[in-house]
């Protein structure tokens, strides 16, 4: 197993550096990290001075080298706009972040797997093609339709309805600002979660239910039936086990992106996370924000498909023969 891991992390190394060069190269060549300097002087020694203390005046080559090696080092540099230390935001926007997939992952995993088993054990029953409807619905609507009708919903329509002070759910931010604790970080949070969680459900549950179908009439599972083997026994000892490493490829995939994709989320419910901080970047062209927040979801897409392969060894051992 320890051979099996180590020729996977030895295969990211390349993988990992073929993306700095692609994300290197492309930021500077569609970005102008001196844009706001030019448009606020007309001085060409100022914009001469500072093209030569960020390096600019050097070959692309030997800017990348210095910059992959301050990466590396977490010398992320500071905000061409607010100033500030980009790592140390960058880390505090990525724990937000973390807290948000993290909840959104655990209900969306264990919904969709339950889901999927039952779907496939109980096969063109009532509720699988309830399911099945369900899951159609939530592919095909947009994440920020859901999110607009969700706050009209849940946060608007009750407040109304029942005449209360404070919305039950609230949609902006994570805490507020005179009650910080649990029950008001929950109320915050479920919004988010929910409009996260519809279409990593939807999506995570065909695959299950189809990858447990597939399993399901294996011959070693008529086997296990042959014998005598009880239908609990089956689906969760036999079945679900082998039916799992589809569905971790799709998970890794999944949650890897979700490190940048949750940026229409964020933006709607005002949640200062990764997402948040990629559209301020990008808004005001801060090119020492968008280069380490690009290579940091590089890293982590690279690294959860790194992470799906071991899985994998550890669901099936005959993949670490290979």
């Amino acid at each position: 197993m320890l051979t099996f891991v180590a020729r996977r992390i030895v295969f990211s190394i390349p993988v990992l550096l073929i993306a700095s060069v692609l994300v290197f190269f492309f930021v500077r060549e569609t970005t102008d990290p001196l844009a706001r300097l030019r448009a606020g002087t007309k001085d060409p020694t100022t914009l001469v001075r500072e093209k030569h203390r960020l390096g600019l005046d050097k070959p692309l080559p030997t800017q990348y080298t210095h910059w992959l090696k301050d990466f590396v080092q977490l010398k992320w540099g500071t905000s061409f706009v607010t100033n500030r230390s980009v790592a140390a935001d960058m880390k505090s926007r990525f724990w937000n972040t973390v807290q948000l997939i993290f909840w959104g992952i655990l209900l969306s995993g264990i919904t969709a797997i339950a889901i999927g088993v039952y779907s496939a054990a109980r096969q063109y029953s009532a509720l699988d093609y309830t399911f099945t409807g369900l899951s159609f619905v939530g592919l095909s609507m947009p994440p920020f339709w859901f999110a607009l009708m969700a706050i009209q919903f849940l946060v608007f329509a009750p407040k109304n309805w029942l005449h209360l002070q404070n919305p039950i759910f609230y949609s902006v931010g994570i805490h507020s600002a005179a009650n910080a604790g649990a029950v008001d970080y929950a109320r915050h949070l479920a919004l988010p979660v929910l409009v996260l969680s519809v279409q990593l459900i939807a999506g995570w549950s065909r695959y299950q239910r189809a990858s447990m179908l597939d399993v399901m009439s294996a011959d070693y599972i008529r086997t296990a039936r042959a014998k005598g083997v009880s239908r609990r026994a089956v689906l969760f000892k036999h079945a679900l086990r082998n039916a799992l490493i589809p569905l971790v490829t799709v998970m890794a995939i999944d949650i890897g992106a979700l490190f940048g994709g949750l940026i229409i989320t964020e933006t709607i419910f005002a949640w200062p996370g990764m997402g948040q901080f990629f559209v301020t970047a990008i808004t005001n062209g801060d090119t020492n924000v968008i280069l380490p927040w690009l290579m940091v979801v590089a890293t982590f897409i690279i690294g959860f498909n790194l992470f799906a392969d071991v899985l994998y060894g550890a669901l099936d051992p005959r993949i670490r023969m290979a």
